[in-house]
């Protein structure tokens, strides 16, 4: 079948993109579901830094490729072999299915799989190839095996989370990335405790939620850290008990007397490595930072090992949240129906596609935390 999608064909564009416009919308043709694949028609896609990151070269990808990894959308064709999901049932995208025999997936991370980071490395499908091809029948590349930005999407049945019929499902986007790997890298990976001091450095979607999730899991101070003062206002409606504008010469101290000499865990959203170093000097004597955001690979950050030694401090990775999608996604939607997560403060606006490289300018110069893409519109 033929649909319109965003389509991404070179990497690095001048800003800003609603003059560059690296993104294009396409006529593109989409082949039907194989065995164990799903046709979903798209509700709605959330304009995310990692789709930037790829735009703006600081993270490699095939070209061409349909851009899009955290959305929402219905069943319309179902592939051989799939029998626990129907054509109607709404869906939320998952950007890492898992094959469940690798020892990843074995041992209980289904983020890390392995077969599907091979696929995804490529732009393809855990069966293999590209399901999409443009006019001159050229493959095109899946963005993380989804590409949700288009008026559908064929994708692995372990790419989709089936989700209640009454959920908004356009905003449910949002669940697919922002929360799960805001939200989970603070109940999954750090798993912190109440009474917990907690640092949320970068304010953008996952960081926002991960300060939502600090307030859920009952740490005692939860210090909002980030450039913008809008962000930092938003941050106090959302839960945070101080915050930190890291334009501040002295914002680690501030941080430190704060805390009586760091905080329990500190968070790294933003995918900068200044807001690395501020997490790991903001840290107390055995204290975490848990670098969440996607920085660029070329980026290094350096510390001192007799520090980590005599200090017992830890650096670790948190890849979306740590979370078991089937299992946390249907939590975190129940959160917020009790309005204990509210994520929908988070939605700035809804855009069709011709806005998408404006979008993407806004994003990038931190005027919006979550935009949704409607193909509809």
């Amino acid at each position: 079948m033929k649909m319109q999608a965003a389509v991404l064909r070179e990497i690095g564009a001048k800003r800003p993109y609603a003059i560059s416009e690296p993104i294009q919308i396409e006529e593109v043709e989409l082949d039907p579901p194989q065995a164990g694949e799903l046709m979903i028609r798209i509700a709605g896609g959330g304009l995310c830094h990692s789709d930037l990151s790829i735009i703006n070269g600081n993270r490699a990808r095939p070209m061409p490729l349909v851009l899009g990894h955290e959305g929402s959308g219905e069943v319309v064709e179902v592939g051989v072999g799939v029998r626990d999901i129907k054509v109607g049932d709404p869906i939320v995208f998952q950007f890492s299915a898992s094959c469940g025999l690798c020892r990843n997936c074995l041992g209980g991370r289904p983020q890390l799989c392995e077969t599907h980071n091979a696929a995804r490395a490529k732009g393809h499908l855990m069966a293999g190839g590209s399901r999409m091809r443009d006019s001159k029948g050229v493959e095109i590349a899946h963005q993380s095996g989804v590409s949700c930005f288009a008026e559908y999407a064929v994708i692995d049945r372990g790419t989709a989370v089936k989700v209640d019929k009454d959920l908004p499902l356009a905003d449910a986007a949002i669940f697919g990335c922002a929360v799960m790997t805001g939200v989970g890298a603070v109940l999954n990976t750090a798993r912190i405790r109440a009474g917990d001091t907690v640092a949320c450095v970068g304010l953008g979607g996952v960081g926002l939620n991960g300060l939502m999730g600090a307030k859920l899991a009952g740490a005692e101070k939860i210090i909002a850290v980030d450039i913008s003062d809008d962000k930092l206002g938003l941050a106090r409606q959302l839960g945070a008990t101080h915050t930190v504008n890291a334009r501040d010469d002295d914002h680690v101290q501030q941080i430190l007397d704060l805390t009586n000499g760091g905080v329990d865990y500190a968070f790294e959203f933003s995918g900068s490595i200044a807001a690395t170093e501020t997490c790991y000097k903001s840290i107390r004597v055995g204290g975490e930072v848990i670098v969440v955001g996607l920085a660029p690979n070329s980026g290094l950050f350096s510390f001192n090992p007799a520090d980590i030694v005599n200090s017992e401090k830890a650096i670790r990775g948190s890849y979306m949240g740590s979370c078991v999608p089937v299992r946390d996604i249907p939590r975190y939607i129940e959160l917020y129906r009790q309005g204990r997560l509210p994520v929908d403060k988070l939605i700035n606006r809804s855009i069709g596609f011709g806005e998408i490289n404006d979008g993407f300018d806004r994003l990038a110069d931190g005027l919006a935390i979550r935009q949704i893409l409607e193909p509809g519109l």
